[in-house]
């Protein structure tokens, strides 16, 4: 299995948020280098994330609390590419949500209405509060022709007390009830690679993938065409990584590895 020893030199970057830049609350040791580095260099990156929670707002504010600078141009979340996918399927459409205001604002920025009755979509995000009568609701807008769309499939999400169930294991309930699989947006779906790299105009022939989780970061980049280099900061590690029937690109300690790396590129030669 590949293990680091040959990098780049990438001209983009896509990385996921937690468990690569950082942990919980707190920043991984080598985050804030790696993007002072690609911000010196010109290299655009974008940091993707699953979690339909937040605002890119939100998130480039908390990151900014930690001490990484992000700016909010440069956060995709599941939210965005799941309103950008219902806007270029549905233009004007209307949803009844499960979620929270990163995944109500990017509807609404689309020109989405959100709706109780006869929606077009019944979208289903992260929250901290999933209620029964909230997923009944769902259930019966699903049953009645609504359309089933996820933000993304994990099961889990971290918390400072353990893991705690997630989109993935809400929409298998909701599935079991209706018999209506979602369609999901967010990684591992190459849907999502692709709305990413078409927002910093990047190459997948030139972009690297960086993530922590084999079944989500990892296999998009992979069915995208990217490299990947899986990080050992977050969830999985060389044991479960080797139970995949794909390998990634590079295998590293954590982002500091990437960072020393970028810092010993030559310098571009004079035009």
């Amino acid at each position: 299995m590949p293990t680091g020893s040959a990098f780049g030199p990438w001209q983009s970057y896509l990385m996921d948020m937690d468990g690569v830049l950082v942990h919980e609350d707190e920043p991984i040791p080598g985050a804030d280098r790696l993007l002072t580095l690609l911000e010196q260099a010109g290299r655009p990156f974008l940091v993707l994330t699953n979690n339909s929670m937040y605002t890119p707002r939100d998130l480039a504010a908390r990151l900014a609390r930690i001490g990484l600078a992000v700016p909010e141009q440069s956060i995709w979340t599941s939210a965005l590419a799941t309103a950008k996918f219902l806007h270029e399927q549905r233009p004007g459409g209307s949803a009844f949500v499960i979620g929270e205001a990163g995944m109500t604002t990017a509807l609404h920025d689309v020109g989405y209405t959100l709706a109780g009755s006869d929606p077009d979509y019944v979208v289903l995000g992260e929250t901290r509060n999933y209620s029964f009568e909230l997923i009944a609701r769902a259930v019966a807008l699903i049953d009645r022709g609504a359309r089933f769309i996820a933000t993304n499939p994990d099961p889990t999400g971290p918390s400072p007390t353990g893991p705690l169930p997630a989109t993935g294991s809400v929409a298998a309930l909701i599935s079991a009830s209706t018999g209506v699989a979602p369609y999901y947006v967010g990684k591992p779906n190459p849907l999502m690679m692709r709305s990413a790299l078409r927002r910093i105009d990047a190459h997948s022939e030139s972009t690297v993938m960086i993530g922590d989780r084999m079944d989500t970061d990892i296999v998009a980049g992979l069915e995208a065409g990217l490299e990947t280099v899986l990080v050992l900061t977050g969830i999985s590690d060389r044991d479960s990584a080797q139970r995949f029937s794909y390998v990634p690109t590079h295998i590293v300690e954590s982002v500091a590895t990437l960072a020393d790396a970028l810092a010993a590129e030559p310098p571009p030669a004079p035009a």
